[in-house]
């Protein structure tokens, strides 16, 4: 994009001069105008860049300022390592990576190593060579009838609603390629899922969207058809999202377009209020005789919960029950209270749920104590979206990691905090056609393949350098702080993890 500027840029100075020399100044307002027009025609053709297709000619003041002064943005606007959520630096991470070009980073680190959050790896001295093959977890307990392996990476859960089509169509485009599971949400499963052929986890929310009565409470019917599709591989109960817990997915009306309504089994243009909590069941007997059902109606494929965790004794209650009966899920995707891509209230953002530190602890440690980790996988979400952010999760207790907001930078999302308004630029958030139509759905399909390849690759190199070749061998005792890590989680669960240092 730069040596486009440049070039577009030089060309108006060649036709200025050369009007001026041949013709006066009077041509030279219709040389500036012929240019503009050339590179506005050229934005509306090219497919590489979304911002560009949807705001012609003036999306180059982006790309503009970020390649002739970064150091306005870096120390006037955003440093490389303050931005919120996500950093500038891991931000450009993922956009590299999508683009399959050079990801190194220069002149050493610019994070603070010696503050508080900071975490890093121990490396051995005996590092080993990485595997060329991907590792990958199986995910499927004595009572599935059906197991998956699945990567180490995937995509969470975003919902068609929330995301456009184009840009569901991508991610499932990159999914079938790269070999990982895509998430559809709590909104149903769309065409837009399943044209891609990618494998699908089916998440099922209070709403039941896609699988509900005209009441819109639990229908088996419905829920039985679409499980049993062959591409759904998983289906996964959603308890609670890091976003707001303890709060309804919300899909502003402005959104809510026929289609969309159609997949949901609600009304067209109005404002969607997921249900806080479910209705099929209300206590832990019955979503542990829930996960049973729903095995059974699907015909064994493998089912699990999501949940950020607020009240442990309730966890721990649930594993006592899980015992009690012998039925368990075969996965639990802990998200953490800083993960999120859907929209909700400032206060349950910020002030509500365990981060998924301490909460990826607490959950292996409780399974650990009542024997069901080794018939449970724990699938890690929130933030993973770096090589490292994976392998912490990993020593923390998870066996694989959800990425949401990592795969929407793939797609080309520039964190403009605009997803629940329906104007999102680059075309990746809203229903908008005209904003949609910037996200090509080829370019970006083969974007989420290749970050989902060089993150994964990024992983393998990362494990070599501790001396390991699977993600299976990697241990808290693995990170550097591992130990105070440990100890917090004692501190505050001291009666579910067992782990000491």
């Amino acid at each position: 994009m730069r040596t486009i500027f440049f070039t577009s840029a030089l060309v108006l100075i060649g036709i200025t001069a050369f009007t001026i020399y041949f013709f006066g100044f009077g041509y030279i307002f219709l040389g500036i105008l012929l240019v503009l027009f050339l590179i506005g025609l050229y934005d509306v053709i090219q497919s590489k860049h979304a911002i560009l297709k949807n705001f012609p000619i003036v999306g180059h003041f982006r790309y503009m300022f970020e390649a002739i002064s970064p150091e306005i943005q870096q120390y006037f606007i955003e440093s490389n390592t303050d931005g919120r959520p996500f950093s500038r630096n891991i931000r450009s991470l993922a956009y590299r990576r999508a683009k399959n070009v050079n990801d190194t980073h220069p002149f050493g680190t610019q994070r603070d190593l010696g503050g508080e959050e900071y975490m890093a790896l121990r490396h051995s001295i005996y590092a080993v060579k990485p595997l060329k093959e991907e590792p990958r977890v199986t995910i499927g307990n004595e009572f599935c009838k059906q197991p998956y392996s699945a990567s180490i990476f995937n995509i969470s859960a975003m919902s068609f609603g929330s995301l456009s089509a184009n840009a569901v169509l991508a991610l499932n485009k990159g999914a079938k390629k790269g070999g990982f599971y895509h998430n559809t949400g709590e909104g149903g499963i769309s065409h837009h899922h399943r044209d891609g052929g990618g494998d699908l986890v089916w998440q099922i929310g209070t709403g039941y969207f896609g699988c509900r009565d005209k009441d819109g409470n639990f229908d088996p019917e419905k829920f039985k058809e679409k499980a049993n599709w062959p591409q759904v591989k998983l289906i996964e109960i959603k308890l609670s999202q890091g976003a707001k817990p303890g709060h309804g997915g919300v899909l502003p009306g402005v959104k809510n377009t026929h289609e969309i309504a159609e997949i949901r089994g609600v009304e067209p243009g109005t404002t969607i209020l997921s249900p806080p909590a479910h209705t099929a069941f209300n206590d832990a007997k019955g979503l542990v005789q829930f996960i049973a059902q729903l095995r059974e109606l699907s015909g064994g494929k493998p089912i699990g919960f999501k949940l950020c965790v607020g009240r442990t004794e309730e966890f721990v209650n649930l594993c006592k029950e899980m015992v009690a009966q012998h039925t368990w899920p075969d996965f639990i995707t802990v998200d953490g209270a800083e993960g999120g891509t859907g929209a909700a209230p400032l206060e349950f953002s910020d002030s509500v749920g365990l981060p998924l530190e301490p909460a990826l602890i607490f959950v292996n440690g409780t399974l650990e104590k009542y024997h069901l980790r080794e018939k449970i996988r724990i699938i890690a979400s929130g933030k993973a979206l770096s090589a490292f952010s994976i392998i912490k999760n990993i020593a923390l207790g998870a066996d694989l990691c959800n990425s949401a907001r990592g795969f929407m930078f793939s797609l080309g999302c520039i964190q403009a905090l605009r997803c629940n308004t329906n104007e999102c630029p680059t075309g990746v958030a809203t229903q908008k056609k005209s904003l949609m139509k910037g996200l090509v759905v080829t370019d970006k399909a083969e974007r989420v393949y290749n970050f989902h390849k060089n993150t994964v690759h990024a992983v393998q190199e990362l494990l070599g350098a501790t001396g390991h070749t699977h993600t299976s061998e990697i241990s808290i005792h693995d990170l550097v702080k591992g130990d105070e890590m440990v100890k917090l989680a004692n501190r505050y669960f001291p009666d579910t993890v067992n782990t000491q240092v």
